[in-house]
């Protein structure tokens, strides 16, 4: 897809004039750094995983660089195809940059395809190529596939999205010696079935501000009991999917022990949910889920170091 058909994918008529010059907080906007973060640190501890705890320093560099390039550049090209919806979902999204006019949707999206083009490039010099064509990959799908055409079809769409989120594990494992494994597979399944029940918390907490935007997630289709049930299921999936590998001798024993204490504090909180979809039982979750894929994925790295 041209940058201009991005930019003009959305009609034109429905969105602000840019009322002032960008700030550079606003170019940091744009990427989503805080999402960006948590991808990246994927990324990293699948490198260090797949290198047995020895990376390349000029290796791991490049990951880190080249993947918040990869990720901070489909954010901004989510930012320009959500503009629309993002205006009517309340104060935060209809403050970000795009949305709120300080930004062009062309500039945006310039900015977005030159730092996807930037990490390519970074990564396919000091990485090798499949590490560098995952990570475009991602953002790709996050872009196209997600944002574009399921966020607004259907309630499966954070499902099928969420192996946007799960391929920079991919990248991370492929820099290490340009393939994949066992341990690759596993670690993309882990993201791709925490997904689920980390947005759907998140879908909870939002909710009518979805329900105004029109988009079909899952809270404002079939309800917020329905949502906790599928939360539950896709806890259990996810702490079965977490066992494998220490089972199959992929990650050590740590690993097994770390992952078995946040699995059961998963499921204690998505059980709680279930009873009860309070705003501060589904924020609590939320966050909990965030702080769990962080440390579950330090825990592959440091039981590969050992």
């Amino acid at each position: 897809m041209a940058v201009t058909e991005i930019a003009e994918a959305l009609p034109a008529g429905a969105l602000p004039a840019v009322r002032a010059p960008a700030s550079w907080r606003d170019y940091v906007t744009l990427t989503k750094p805080r999402i960006m973060s948590l991808l990246v640190l994927t990324a990293v501890c699948a490198m260090i995983a797949a290198a047995h705890g020895s990376p390349g320093a000029l290796s791991l560099a490049a990951l880190v660089v080249g993947g918040a390039l990869a990720c901070g550049g489909a954010s901004a090209l989510n930012h320009v195809l959500d503009r629309d919806i993002d205006q009517v979902m309340g104060p935060r999204t209809a403050s970000r940059p795009v949305a709120a006019g300080r930004i062009s949707a062309r500039r945006a999206a310039v900015f977005g395809v030159a730092l996807s083009a930037l990490s390519f490039l970074l990564m396919a010099t000091l990485d090798n190529l499949p590490a560098a064509g995952l990570a475009l990959a991602g953002g790709a799908f996050y872009v196209l596939v997600y944002t574009r055409l399921l966020k607004r079809a259907t309630t499966q769409n954070i499902v099928i999205g969420g192996a946007a989120g799960a391929i920079p594990a991919l990248s991370g494992w492929a820099a290490a010696h340009g393939g994949l494994g066992l341990g690759a597979l596993y670690l993309f399944l882990i993201v791709f079935f925490w997904t689920p029940p980390h947005f759907w918390a998140l879908a909870i907490l939002i909710a009518p501000s979805y329900a105004a935007a029109g988009v079909p997630m899952m809270p404002v289709v079939r309800g917020e009991q329905a949502t906790a049930r599928q939360v539950v299921v896709y806890t259990l999936v996810l702490s079965a999917i977490t066992v494998l590998p220490a089972l199959t001798g992929t990650f050590p024993v740590l690993y097994l022990a770390a992952a078995g204490v946040l699995d059961a504090v998963f499921l204690v909180l998505a059980l709680r949910l279930r009873r009860a979809t309070t705003p501060g039982r589904a924020a609590l979750l939320f966050h909990y889920s965030l702080l769990y894929l962080a440390l579950l994925f330090v825990a592959v790295a440091v039981a590969a170091a050992l």
